[in-house]
Order: structure tokens, then C-alpha cells, then sequence
């Protein structure tokens, strides 16, 4: 694969680990959180000169670049290095505004930057800083500076909204700045991420490595795969997949299928997305779902309760109980490219604990006007191993829970402990 940064990034060096010399990394790894009061998933790197400081940051599947707060950036840096508008970096940024900092006689480059949780949008000069990552090559690990490390520095009203002590947002969309991008070029990786969010303990992996999990359980055998859907040059952000059918306990939903594919207009589609807590549907579609729910959960003898907010529908918890079992839940199947590739959701995924004697469907009304007919929420990823090859446009899904392990135990058993 072509370089993307053939000039700047290509300063890296073997990663050392004393008394046992150098070796050469196959993946960034990188711990991921979940903040329960906010339901965002928070990871952790290292930002500016020595001593590094340790700097919490919501993943943004969606993000096309990264963000920190300005005012975290000066302490624990006191240096950062703004780009000209007319400079390489602007323009792989796609940055299209200038500004002129007061004081000073320099234009430098802007681009836009997003708070994903409250949608507020800002501008943030571009610099470039050191970050540190923890690399590995399944055996060894060790600490990574990443030099020249594209990001935006933006005022701290963009930090409304974020969990406690968190400075910024890590972008994983599929641009030249995004840290799939940055690193892979770094390192010389392929461009592929991986996400495998838990309630606990998830990670986050950058390059190709092997899913093993003990007793001798090699999930990337597991895997099923489904294509990408990009629109370059459209309004569309974030990654799609193809949705052919949705069905329930396998009975496939009455709808209009052509809403669960993206138009020319960027509207439509199922998004993955890690800011929305639950998976939302576009009002139409919810309706039509929730019905067709209802009907299949009454003929499983299950009783339903009162709502509680923010969800739509409830059930007792009495015939729910062995950790939602998906036998006693009516199943979920997202069909794609054909009925043998389905992203199935079972009651792992599917229903929330309320309180001791309740259990309601994660699936909210997304409203009349949301863009994406379905948008695919963190409660419904969690233990999923979702694998994005960036180069062939390519999604691999397979659902942990199914092989009786979890995002948790990728993170303790394959990684090793002393990575976080």
C-alpha cells in the first residue's frame, strides 16, 4: 500500500524494551473504558514531551480526525505546532478556513471539530504533537512515541458533554488523519482497526494481528464479512453497511427496504456508531419493529411491564434471567449481502436490566428526521469483535458471547497485562 505520509511519518524507530532489545511491532493496542454515567468509551494515551501526560479521549468511530483541548495540550506540552493554510498537513487535512491567531502575522490552517455526544461543532487550529502508544508484537510490548502526531487543538467549551476528565475525542473514521491512518502509515501497517467494546474492560487494535483467545480459540476464524459503504464526496461520515432485511425470531419485518440502504443523498443506511448508547431507528421503522417485537415476545409467554425511560417497551425479568439467554428472547437478524451473512443480535445485546424485576429492549425512536434509518449504538457492539479493513473497504463481525468469551477477555488474554 502507498504511503500516506511518505515525508513526515516515516521517522520511527524499533521499539526497545530494556534487557531484551529491539523488536518490531505488528499492532498498537490501546484499553478502552466504558464511563458508566455517561455510556462513553473512553480510552487513554500519552500526549507531549517528557514527562508524558497521560490524556483520557472518547473514541469517535465516525471521527475524521482527533481533537484536545488547548488548554491540556499548553501544560502538558507548553509548544504546539500550528501548520500553515498553504501547508502539506492542511491539505490532508482537507482543511478549507484560515485564521490569524491575535498576536500574531502568520494565517494558520482550521478545520472543523465535532463533540460527538452533543453534536456542538467548533474550530480548532491543526498542530501536530507527540503521542505515545503501546505497541506490540504479541509476545513483547512496549512504548511508542508517535512524532508528528495530526490532530486539532480546540477551546475547552468542546469538551461539554464528555465524561469526567476526559480532554478530547479520538477519530477512527476513514481519513487521512484519523489514528487508523496515522499509525498504519507509521508503522507500516495495513490500514485495518479493530473495536471490541465491553461494559468493563474493551480494546482497541490497530494492524493486523491474531484473535486467539485460550483454550486455542482463534476468533478471526469466526468472522463473517460484509462490505464497507463509503459516498466520497457525499455528506455521508462514519461507516455504513448494506442492510438487506431485517427479521425477527426469522420472519422478516414489512417494510420499505430501500430505507435501510444509503441514497445519493447521504440518507438512509445502518451506521455503527460508538457516541449513541443505543441502537436508535429512524420513527417509521421503529414502529413497524417494535410491533413485530411485541408480537413475537407475547408468543414466547413473555409479559410485558410499564416503560421505562428512555426505552420504548418493557417485559417482567422473571423468564429473563441466566444472563438474557437468547433462548428465552426473540432473536435479531440484520440479513446482509445474502441469508447466510446476518449480524444476529441475541438477548445479550438486546435487553437492558432496569432494575430487579424489569428488562427492556435497547432500541429507541430515533425520531422522523435522523439521516440514518438505523444507527447501531454501543450497547448493541459490546462483545463484538468488529475487524475494519480500511484498504479493501471490508467489515468483519462475530459476536464473542457466541463462543462463550468476551471483549474483556481479548483485552486480559491475548494482550498482555502489563500493556496498561
Amino acid at each position: 500500500m502507498a504511503s500516506l505520509f511518505p515525508l513526515v511519518l516515516i521517522c520511527f524507530c524499533t521499539v526497545t524494551i530494556a534487557k531484551e532489545g529491539p523488536f518490531l511491532p505488528n499492532s498498537v493496542i490501546l484499553p478502552v473504558t466504558k464511563d458508566i454515567a455517561t455510556h462513553q468509551y473512553v480510552t487513554q494515551t500519552y500526549v507531549g514531551d517528557q514527562p508524558l501526560a497521560p490524556t483520557k479521549l472518547v473514541i469517535d468511530i465516525s471521527g475524521s480526525s482527533s481533537w484536545i483541548d488547548s488548554a491540556h495540550l499548553l501544560s502538558s506540552s507548553g509548544h504546539p505546532r500550528p501548520f500553515g493554510c498553504f501547508s502539506l498537513q492542511c491539505s490532508w487535512a482537507e482543511a478549507n478556513s484560515c485564521t490569524r491567531p491575535s498576536g500574531t502575522s502568520r494565517n494558520t490552517c482550521t478545520l472543523e471539530a465535532e463533540n460527538p455526544i452533543t453534536n456542538m461543532v467548533t474550530r480548532g487550529e491543526l498542530t501536530e504533537e507527540i503521542i505515545a502508544v503501546q505497541v506490540t508484537d504479541g509476545i513483547k510490548t512496549g512504548l511508542a512515541s508517535v512524532p508528528h502526531f495530526l490532530f486539532s487543538c480546540v477551546p475547552a467549551l468542546l469538551l461539554r458533554g464528555l465524561g469526567d476528565g476526559v480532554k478530547g475525542v479520538l477519530g477512527l473514521g476513514n481519513t487521512r488523519i484519523s489514528l487508523p491512518s496515522q499509525v498504519a502509515d507509521a508503522f507500516s501497517f495495513q490500514r485495518t482497526f479493530s473495536l471490541c467494546l465491553s461494559s468493563s474492560n474493551g480494546a482497541l487494535i490497530a494492524g493486523e494481528i491474531p484473535y486467539a483467545l485460550p483454550p486455542n480459540n482463534d476468533v478471526a476464524k469466526s468472522l463473517m464479512y460484509t462490505p464497507l459503504v463509503f459516498r466520497e464526496g457525499s455528506k455521508v461520515q462514519g461507516y455504513y453497511i448494506n442492510v438487506k432485511s431485517i427479521k425477527i425470531n426469522g420472519k422478516k419485518l414489512s417494510i420499505n427496504e430501500s430505507m435501510l440502504s444509503v441514497n445519493q443523498e447521504g440518507v438512509g443506511g445502518t451506521k455503527i456508531s460508538t457516541a449513541v448508547p443505543y441502537t436508535t431507528m429512524v420513527s417509521t421503522l421503529y414502529n413497524t419493529f417494535i410491533k413485530a417485537y411485541i408480537k413475537a415476545a407475547i408468543g414466547m409467554n413473555m409479559t410485558m411491564a410499564p416503560p421505562v425511560a428512555p426505552f420504548g417497551i418493557c417485559f417482567r425479568s422473571e423468564r429473563l434471567e441466566a444472563n438474557r439467554d437468547a433462548s428465552n428472547v426473540p432473536i435479531i437478524d440484520l440479513v446482509l449481502q445474502s441469508e447466510m451473512v446476518k449480524w444476529r443480535i441475541e438477548g445479550r445485546n438486546s435487553f437492558v436490566q432496569v432494575n430487579d424485576k424489569v428488562m427492556c429492549l435497547g432500541f429507541l425512536d430515533g425520531g422522523s428526521s435522523s439521516k440514518a434509518s438505523v444507527v447501531l449504538g454501543g450497547y448493541q457492539l459490546e462483545d463484538n469483535l468488529l475487524e475494519f479493513k480500511l484498504g479493501t473497504k471490508m467489515l468483519g463481525f462475530s459476536a464473542l458471547a457466541m463462543g462463550h468469551t468476551t471483549c474483556s477477555d481479548l483485552r486480559t488474554s491475548y494482550i498482555p497485562r502489563e500493556a496498561f
